[in-house]
């Protein structure tokens, strides 16, 4: 992708920001309904229907492991039906899918939902994100990605609590169906206004913007797989989102022995109240920050926050530890693009992200299964979250290792 230049990106009359709300939008409910949204689907479906948590755990465990497969092709995608047209296709699959969990019946049904929900993933989540605000900024490149993503942040924190209070007083069913109606009506008309490649390009052509790398995506792949630079970056985000997903799933869990149901609710609302001024506060002078050193930063904050909340029962020290480690929260989808754009290029961007992507997605996975698995073993969370603070370092050292420097990959 060609990153725009020769323009005020800080001008609020930069067509770019336009951009930004679009990416905000599909993030809140792309993240809302495909991410948080979750645990109000296992709770409601198991009540409707009578079905076993494994049963629809396993669904989205699925889900999970078919977005990570599917992300790869974006650039295949991106390259054969065009921006726009494959955002519009993840908005109708997200439709499709939260439509079909509302008016399910069988557990057929509910495989196919979250089946339809990977593709919304695929047509609306990180890496076309990611992607899109890549092209339309350069200098400001930071804070748009900061901006668009706490859009995912806010689906958490708005839309979760709006279904389970439009489930209490109207029923799941229409509860889903008419939060569907609201994304559709929101999210449709900023894709077709808004979307599109920055400079000469047709924003109604859908096709890449000229002067764009003609490197097919299988070889690009190829040759990221056997870069060093890429694999510097990609792990350690794996690493740190494997230690972030197993905290985040078992915090509650870890809390409330400690300072109650009330209060380990607190922190699960401070820590994402705080994940949005991370992003905020990152996107105002990340641009002239070294995104590798910001990244190791972020990651040694979150095991400081993990040692210091071992060491301590006092409900204000958890609470604050929790802070902390929910300012770096967002941060770890922020940093990926920005060293990809500086270190790769343009024109390996969105197969670096797609891949990058789907090798984090399919690590992180397994965190919480991970962290369970040793509190089980040792009867407590101390040695489980200790090894998070362990990979947190690991991830934070190999993030700081720059193997052969820069070297971007540029089409032939």
């Amino acid at each position: 992708m060609i990153a725009a230049t020769g323009v005020d990106e800080s001008s609020l009359h930069y067509p770019g920001w336009r951009v930004v709300l679009a990416c905000f939008l599909m993030a809140f409910f792309m993240f809302g309904f495909g991410l948080y949204g979750q645990g109000v689907y296992l709770a409601e479906l198991q009540r409707a229907h009578g079905w076993p948590g494994t049963l629809v755990s396993a669904a989205s465990t699925f889900s999970f492991l078919l977005t990570s497969v599917l992300v790869i092709f974006t650039d295949d995608l991106l390259a054969r039906i065009g921006l726009r047209a494959l955002i519009l296709c993840g908005l109708c699959a997200l439709g499709a899918s939260t439509a079909l969990l509302a008016l399910m019946q069988t557990p057929w049904q509910l495989y196919l939902a979250y089946a339809l929900m990977a593709v919304g993933w695929t047509g609306m989540g990180t890496v076309v994100i990611a992607t899109v605000l890549n092209s339309w900024f350069d200098r400001r490149r930071g804070l748009a990605l900061s901006l668009a993503f706490n859009g995912a942040t806010c689906g958490g924190i708005i839309l979760v609590p709006l279904l389970l209070s439009l489930t209490g007083s109207i029923g799941f069913r229409s509860a889903m169906l008419a939060a569907t109606i609201v994304m559709v009506v929101l999210v449709l008309p900023v894709v077709v206004g808004f979307i599109g490649w920055p400079g000469g390009t047709s924003l109604t052509s859908g096709s890449r913007p000229s002067g764009a790398g003609t490197v097919a995506p299988a070889r690009l792949r190829k040759v990221l797989l056997a870069n060093a630079a890429f694999w510097t970056m990609v792990l350690p985000i794996a690493i740190a989102l494997l230690a972030q997903m197993g905290f985040i799933i078992h915090q509650v869990t870890f809390l409330e022995p400690l300072v109650g149901r009330a209060s380990a609710g607190l922190a699960v609302t401070i820590m994402a109240a705080m994940a949005v001024v991370g992003r905020l506060s990152l996107g105002l002078f990340v641009d002239r920050l070294d995104p590798r050193l910001a990244c190791a930063a972020s990651m040694t904050s979150q095991a400081a926050a993990l040692f210091v909340l071992l060491q301590s029962t006092n409900p204000t020290v958890l609470l604050a530890c929790c802070a902390v480690y929910g300012f770096s929260i967002g941060n770890m989808i922020t940093f990926p693009p920005l060293i990809i754009q500086r270190e790769l290029g343009s024109a390996a961007f969105a197969a670096a992200m797609g891949l990058g992507t789907s090798i984090s997605g399919v690590v992180s996975a397994f965190g919480p299964g991970i962290v369970g698995l040793v509190r089980s073993f040792t009867g407590n969370y101390t040695t489980a979250f200790a090894m998070c603070v362990v990979l947190d370092l690991v991830a934070a050292g190999i993030v700081l290792w720059r193997p052969g420097g820069r070297a971007k990959i540029a089409a032939p």
